[in-house]
């Protein structure tokens, strides 16, 4: 499986990530971490709590539409895999996020930022993962 080598649209969507990441901070003084806006989404502290949320959340589902409407193009997505391997994937990351204090958005793009420790310790850790992973399923098992 050959990756394809997309630097302009990368470097965009890391700065849209880091630029909705500023401005969550600045205006709410919240971390922009997917699985905290999207657990506290389904468990609000309250109503000012949920609707900054939902809105995060609904711009996450909108933004392939607005990408159609600004290129005429939809983002190419490719899984394959089975739609029970998805949700057995979705159940392991989200297990992986609660034991991990946050997730990949959090630690790696505001935490590391803020110079956290947890992240620190925390994205090696999901790199080093992912690697191993990767390397287990494409050379181990053939896949």
């Amino acid at each position: 499986m050959e990756t394809a080598f997309t630097p302009i649209a990368s470097f965009g969507g890391g700065l849209a990530i880091g630029l909705g990441a500023v401005l969550l901070m600045l205006g709410l003084g919240r971390i922009l971490g997917a699985t905290g806006i999207m657990s506290g989404l389904i468990l609000p502290e309250g109503r000012d709590e949920f609707a900054w949320r939902a809105a995060m959340v609904l711009g996450m589902i909108l933004a392939p539409g607005l990408i159609f409407v600004a290129t005429g193009t939809l983002p190419e997505i490719a899984v394959p895999v089975s739609p029970v391997m998805i949700v057995v994937g979705g159940v392991i990351v989200g297990l992986g996020a609660s034991l991990g204090s946050g997730c990949t958005s959090g630690h790696g793009v505001c935490g590391l930022s803020r110079l956290s420790l947890r992240s620190i310790v925390a994205v090696p850790t999901f790199m080093a993962t992912a690697a191993i992973t990767v390397f287990i399923i494409r050379h181990v098992l053939g896949a």
